[in-house]
């Protein structure tokens, strides 16, 4: 587990009473790729899962490394670090998560825009990039109100709102980006750097509040996306189908969870 870039595998869930937990590596279609990022400022946190504390001491900012899980049904319950489950109420709570094999999962704990914890599983794209391309996912889950992205002071994203997401497939190469409250110059994050590797998809998270001064980015990388037949995606479990998408989808609203990228857009970037 580590701060901002996950492409490595970790026992995320190790001791959890979790025995068919396996490395990317062991992927197939009746696992999952799951990474889990705290995005709650101010509060460090224990995670459980299906009643067993599996992230302790999560603190804010952090992104876990990918893990496998079988498909299956999860419920997810997220209390303040060191609260006894038996007699604390939940910060955050998520029940009958439902979990499609061969799905790529990010499931986040963040703030709503009216600074309410919430949780959101975002399904990010892992399908093949052409030669020389490279995928930019960005998402809000932040607690402000819309913004825009811009890559070297021009707009490339406008009014993204939470807890939504764009993606842009762009040409591989540095990029200088920021933040901007939308439709106006004044800058939130940034800028920054973002090194877009060829074959990757680049997932930029803007997390944290307006009001209390604690907006900050959070950065997965998916790599090996080239489109070599042969190949798989370096540390990752495999594509998200269709299918299994939808699957997210429903169950993610049914269990009063948030499944993000409702008004995902995908666009190409000259």
């Amino acid at each position: 587990m580590r701060k901002i870039t996950a492409t490595t595998t970790a026992a995320l869930l190790a001791g959890a009473g979790t025995a068919a937990l396996a490395t990317p590596a062991m992927a197939d279609e009746h696992e999952a790729t799951v990474s889990v990022l705290h995005a709650v400022p101010g509060l460090t946190v224990d995670v459980y899962v299906n009643g067993e504390e599996t992230v302790p001491d999560f603190a804010p900012g952090t992104l876990t490394d990918p893990l496998m899980l079988p498909e299956g049904t999860y419920d997810v319950e997220v209390y303040a670090d060191g609260d006894d489950p038996e007699s604390a109420e939940p910060a955050i709570s998520a029940e009958g998560l439902e979990v499609p094999g061969g799905a790529n999962l990010t499931l986040a704990a963040h703030l709503a825009e009216d600074g309410t914890p919430m949780l959101s599983a975002f399904v990010n794209d892992t399908s093949t990039l052409d030669a020389g391309q490279s995928r930019l996912t960005v998402r809000h889950a932040a607690a402000a109100p819309a913004v825009d992205v811009r890559a070297g002071g021009s707009p490339v994203i406008e009014g993204l709102t939470n807890p939504n997401e764009e993606v842009l497939s762009l040409d591989a190469g540095t990029v200088s980006a920021d933040v901007v409250l939308a439709g106006t110059e004044d800058v939130v994050i940034g800028p920054a750097d973002l090194d877009l590797a060829e074959g990757t998809n680049t997932i930029v998270y803007a997390w944290g509040s307006a009001e209390e001064g604690t907006l900050d980015l959070a950065v997965q990388t998916i790599d090996g996306l080239h489109g070599d037949p042969g190949g798989v995606p370096s540390g990752q479990g495999g594509i998200a189908t269709s299918t299994g998408v939808l699957t997210v989808l429903l169950m993610a609203g049914a269990a009063g969870a948030v499944l993000a990228g409702s008004r995902l857009v995908r666009r190409e970037v000259a």
